[in-house]
């Protein structure tokens, strides 16, 4: 059915070669969106697969519990903040404190009397009322 065509304009294709010529055309250019598709299918799958473990890498970072060793700066800053001031004996009270006035240092003694004399009072009060626990247990008998 082929026939040969005259570069110098003799007769072109028959109507029935022009449709099978469209249709094959249109069988290609179908195969080739066909393709296409399947190729750009094939890579949003790979892309959500890539975004799904990049998400998991974010959140296990965001919350601290991975195994990769990864803190956030601000983490990092103050863990090596602590460990300095222990090596140093910084923590709580610190070199560069104000040193107490007297009169604060005769407060604190005066709390600690205090705090002495507290116990030792209670102490003898819980020994009065066990004598008198005792007493009252001879006197009812009687």
């Amino acid at each position: 059915m082929h026939r040969k065509y005259d570069i110098g304009g003799g007769e072109g294709p028959t109507p029935e070669e022009k449709e099978k010529l469209q249709q094959l055309e249109q069988e290609r250019l179908d195969a080739l969106r066909e393709a296409e598709e399947r190729r750009q299918e094939k890579h949003r799958k790979m892309e959500e697969e890539r975004e799904g473990m990049r998400q998991g890498i974010r959140d296990k970072v965001r919350t601290g519990t991975h195994g990769y060793g990864i803190k956030k700066r601000e983490e990092k800053e103050a863990e090596l903040k602590k460990q300095q001031e222990e090596r140093m004996g910084l923590a709580a009270g610190g070199i560069n404190r104000s040193k107490k006035t007297p009169e604060e240092i005769a407060a604190e003694q005066a709390a600690a009397d205090q705090d002495d004399f507290t116990k030792l009072k209670n102490s003898i009060e819980t020994q009065v009322n066990d004598i008198k626990g005792q007493i009252e247990e001879k006197c009812s008998i009687q």
